[in-house]
């Protein structure tokens, strides 16, 4: 694993990056978590239309998408949140098969998004009526 992020209250959360490798092996890239200024709504809506599905509430005032390669054979699976100017960035580049590599993908951006993006809560836990 390798990575650190650069946080800035100025203009957004900041930017970085982690990265987690198989341990075996050439080591390829098994994980990947990125934060940098560059997302916009357009963007995630445009992807969403394009078949991509909505993430669910996370941080309050951001939107987002997430994906899993359609192929049988490929395990990647991707999360892209966007929040002003930030855009925080969950890829799964080798998931397990068999797995709901997508889900993994929402479940890991819930638990980073909101650290990473500065100033942002938690989107309250939806709870059964």
């Amino acid at each position: 694993m390798s990575g650190r992020f650069k946080t800035s209250e100025n203009e957004g959360s900041g930017s970085g990056g982690c990265f987690v490798y198989q341990s075996t092996g050439k080591k390829p890239k098994v994980l990947d978590v990125t934060l940098s200024p560059a997302g916009s709504k357009e963007e995630v809506e445009y992807r969403i239309r394009e078949g991509a599905k909505r993430l669910p509430d996370i941080v309050p005032g951001a939107v987002g998408f997430y994906f899993q390669d359609g192929s049988a054979d490929n395990t990647q699976a991707a999360a892209i949140l966007v929040h002003g100017y930030d855009r925080v960035i969950v890829e799964l580049v080798r998931g397990v098969k068999g797995r709901d590599n997508a889900a993994d993908v929402v479940a890991m951006m819930k638990l980073v998004a909101p650290k990473l993006i500065l100033n942002a809560t938690p989107a309250p836990e939806k709870t059964k009526d």
